[in-house]
């Protein structure tokens, strides 16, 4: 009986349903039978012949893995060196005074820095062959990392065998999916490749522009107000350089300190180019500004500029530079810095310890440099007075990149010709974030006389003009 009154009730429901109710069920009904019961659509399989196999690879043109290169493109043409990269340089058979790479103190051909790399070699071996967690962990490498920690007034310090892999490895080691980086955009290549790896939001401000960084850390803190949940679980870091190598000049470091408390931002310095220039003891930044260092949450540098050696470095609080034991890849997946350059930098270390005096003179040397080239109408000088990173750039240029470029290699092959050695900077023009303009990347180091200064600068002056008279 109750199923009769069931069958009722559905049919009463039924009859009582809108008409286009009914119609749309009805639609609904017969779509999912066709679908069971429809073949799939299987095409007669063709099979080619010999003749069609070949007319189709002559017509595919496949895509090139990489990009056309001009035979005259300065990749595929080095310039040789056939000496130390020191002082003075030999290049393409032609001795010139060196003002190109970053050998700020001199010590590539520092004697003691020598014999400690062939004690280290005798005793070592060439290199590692092996990851730091892998027996590829040296004796001098844990000595090293201690002596960097004491140097830099940090409770910590981890080694990588490669400068580049440092600030690149430490960014995504920390900084995941979800979280925001407010970082220069006038950061180096390795920083830029740190972010992209970190998978974060990134948010770039203009160049050493203190309020344009402030009113991102506003809008940032707008959102977090709009959505406090998300803002619980999002890490907020700042990211810069203690001396732009693309610029020459030095980040504002107090002014940031101010934003990084009042906004509660991590902070990383990379202090690449600061690391034995900046300071009275060569510290970098940090003991330029006089600032505590603690309140840095990291800070890195490479071994390969004012310490001529191999590798780099990352150091703060022992909570936070463990963490790169476990997911630093640079550390973790390469094998450790070869031991006999460790060695190298030790020494370098001992000796700016000792004797901080090749820091001021490097620091004279770099603001006697600056004032001569300031006063060469053709050239137009950027960067600190104080930095040995300076940027040469024609007085009137255009805004035309490959023309600039190849007048100032014009200015770079009359220098050498000469026995001057300067370079033009080099960028992967098409993965810079903000590509620079042209520019000469003319590197002072603690070497050098005031009277080779002042011919240098002569000689800086004629190349420049010389071009000009021929563009």
């Amino acid at each position: 009986m109750d199923l009769k009154w069931e069958l009722k009730e559905m049919f009463d429901s039924l009859v009582s349903a809108p008409k286009y109710h009914l119609a749309l069920e009805g639609c609904l009904v017969m779509c999912v039978l066709w679908l069971i019961f429809h073949k799939s659509y299987r095409p007669e399989a063709s099979k080619l012949t010999e003749k069609e196999k070949e007319e189709l690879i002559n017509e595919w043109t496949p895509e090139p893995l990489v990009p056309d290169t001009p035979a005259d493109h300065y990749a595929l043409n080095p310039r040789i060196v056939t000496s130390k990269l020191g002082k003075r340089i030999v290049i393409d058979g032609t001795d010139c005074l060196n003002l190109s790479t970053h050998n700020y103190l001199g010590f590539v051909e520092n004697d003691k820095c020598i014999e400690s790399a062939i004690k280290g070699l005798r005793k070592y071996g060439v290199g590692s062959c092996g990851p730091r967690g892998f027996y590829g962990t040296v004796d001098i490498h844990l000595e090293l990392e201690s002596r960097l920690a004491q140097f830099m007034g940090v409770e910590e310090a981890v080694l990588y065998s490669y400068g580049f892999s440092a600030i690149s490895s430490a960014i995504p080691a920390y900084s995941k999916v979800g979280d925001v980086i407010f970082v220069d955009e006038g950061v180096n290549f390795a920083i830029q490749q740190g972010l992209i790896a970190s998978r974060s939001k990134i948010k770039f401000f203009k160049h050493n522009d203190v309020e344009d960084l402030h009113r991102l850390l506003l809008e940032q803190a707008d959102l977090d107000r709009k959505n406090p949940k998300k803002a619980k679980v999002t890490r907020r870091f700042l990211v810069v350089e203690g001396l732009y190598i693309n610029y020459g000049d030095i980040c504002p470091l107090p002014q940031l300190l101010e934003l990084k408390k009042k906004y509660k931002v991590r902070m990383f310095i990379d202090d690449t180019c600061a690391l034995g220039v900046l300071g009275a003891n060569g510290r970098g930044v940090v003991e330029h500004f006089g600032v505590s260092v603690n309140d840095i949450d990291m800070i890195c540098a490479t071994l390969e500029n004012a310490m001529a050696a191999y590798g780099g470095f990352c150091c703060g609080t022992s909570f936070i530079v463990d963490h790169q034991r476990l997911s630093g890849l640079g550390y973790c997946f390469s094998a450790s810095l070869p031991p006999l350059q460790a060695a190298v930098a030790l020494t370098s270390l001992e000796t700016i310890e000792k004797d901080n005096s090749v820091i001021e003179t490097l620091r004279q040397n770099c603001q006697t440099m600056h004032s001569f080239l300031e006063n060469i109408p053709s050239v137009k000088v950027f960067g600190e007075p104080i930095s040995p990173v300076k940027h040469l750039r024609f007085s009137n240029s255009t805004n035309d990149y490959k023309h600039e470029t190849k007048k100032l290699e014009a200015v770079v092959d009359y220098a050498q010709e000469r026995g001057y050695a300067l370079t033009v900077a080099r960028y992967l023009e098409e993965s810079e974030h903000l590509l620079p303009e042209p520019s000469i990347r003319l590197i002072v180091n603690a070497l050098l006389s005031d009277e080779e200064m002042r011919q240098s600068a002569q000689l800086i002056t004629q190349s420049f003009e010389s071009v000009l008279s021929l563009y």
